[in-house]
């Protein structure tokens, strides 16, 4: 199957040896995305609410550079360094997504990139 890569610029630019997203036939694979300000370059400061908004957000953006909206999305799976946060994420996940909520995991870490405190990744589901 021919394999598509997905950039924009509305998200921030892969920082390694990655694309931001992937699309194999109807399914777009995104990449974990961290709050990365896409115009900076620049981690958001502040609070972690601040931070799981700014990652919900690149999450948007790349499945809409894809053709689709997160109305699309399949699965979700969080990662964060202190899984305390976990409210805040059913908190963001509630004004990003409507029921019927996409299948999702969350797994706690040590340590992600560049110190953030959450990152996100995505599986959109298109046609």
């Amino acid at each position: 199957m021919k394999r598509e890569i997905i950039q924009t610029s509305r998200a921030p630019q892969a920082i390694g040896t990655y694309s931001q997203a992937v699309r194999v036939g109807d399914t777009v694979y995104i990449s974990g995305q961290i709050p990365l300000d896409p115009a900076t370059g620049e981690m958001v400061t502040g609070d972690v609410e601040a931070e799981i908004r700014r990652a919900f957000e690149n999450l948007k953006a790349i499945a809409e550079a894809a053709g689709g909206s997160l109305a699309q999305i399949a699965k979700v799976t969080v990662f964060l360094t202190d899984l305390a946060h976990f409210s805040s994420v059913n908190e963001a996940m509630s004004a990003y997504f409507s029921a019927p909520y996409p299948a999702r995991a969350a797994i706690g870490v040590a340590a992600l990139p560049r110190g953030a405190r959450v990152e996100v990744e995505g599986v959109l589901a298109l046609g």
